[in-house]
């Protein structure tokens, strides 16, 4: 799979837009890789996908792709993919977005776009920071966490992104870290293959904003944080009942997966009634 990349960047990517903005150690870059690769592996007409980003470092991404995008303002991204979906339902809608984008400004947005679930594939880059406009604490900042805007630890308890888009209705649910490329590629695959709102979380190291306040600077020392600190969904599930009920490592894998109706779907049944 990962011995294309020339052609998967001949292929996606606008060759003006290198070389990348992303820093040194920065895992967003290998988001973009991913989702370009479940995409090529899916089959899908790059002419009939729409990419959609709101303001924050992931929120760039749209802009390497040569496709058709908007770059919308701080926290709309997912309303304005919803408009995208319902005006023309024949595109497939796919979201880049960030824990501060989405889940602090844009959080009222993301609860109801996972209620009325258009089909819309969501990809949210967690870096537990406000990345681009100085590091300060997001919604999803772990505790004790420093943070230009906690020196003193983060005493704020996060969001758990993943269970907040299963209680709003999401149908499909994932979280990954970049450690795990293959894994993340099919689950993006999966996401795009759902009819619905589809929620992939990976969790990416963000060295300058989040490491430099929590002695993960080191791009070395932040990929093996994440790969201390987490755990698969089906590792999770092989420990005795004791085991994992102490368990505090963050659970990757697909969390959720339940089919429910879709709303352009039922949109354009609703038309045909009143036609």
């Amino acid at each position: 799979m990962f011995n294309q990349a020339r052609e998967i960047r001949n292929k996606y990517i606008r060759e003006e837009m290198w070389p990348s903005i992303f820093c040194t150690g920065c895992g967003i870059g290998n988001v973009l890789n991913y989702a370009l690769r479940a995409i090529d592996e899916i089959g899908l007409d790059i002419d009939k996908v729409t990419f959609c980003s709101g303001i924050g470092c992931s929120s760039r991404l749209p802009g390497y792709i040569e496709a058709d995008g908007l770059h919308t303002t701080h926290g709309r991204a997912l309303a304005f993919a919803t408009g995208v979906k319902l005006a023309a339902p024949d595109l497939s809608v796919v979201v880049f977005t960030g824990d501060g984008d989405m889940a602090g400004i844009g959080g009222n947005h993301f609860i109801h776009a996972a209620r009325r679930n258009a089909d819309i594939t969501v990809i949210c880059i967690n870096n537990y920071t406000y990345g681009m406009t100085g590091g300060q604490c997001s919604p999803t900042t772990p505790g004790e966490s420093k943070t230009t805007t906690t020196p003193y630890g983060n005493l704020e308890e996060p969001f758990d992104l993943c269970r907040l888009a299963i209680g709003a209705g999401a149908p499909f649910v994932a979280r990954w870290t970049v450690g795990y490329p293959y894994e993340t590629v099919n689950a993006i695959k999966a996401a795009m293959e759902t009819k619905g709102f589809a929620f992939v979380e990976l969790l990416v190291p963000c060295p300058t904003g989040y490491g430099k306040e929590n002695r993960l600077k080191d791009a070395r020392a932040s990929w093996e944080w994440y790969k201390q600190n987490t755990i698969t969904a089906a590792d999770l599930r092989a420990l005795s009942p004791e085991e994992r009920a102490k368990n505090e490592k963050i659970v990757v894998g697909t969390i959720w997966h339940q089919d429910r109706p879709e709303l352009t779907a039922r949109y354009a049944e609703a038309v045909k009634t009143i036609s």
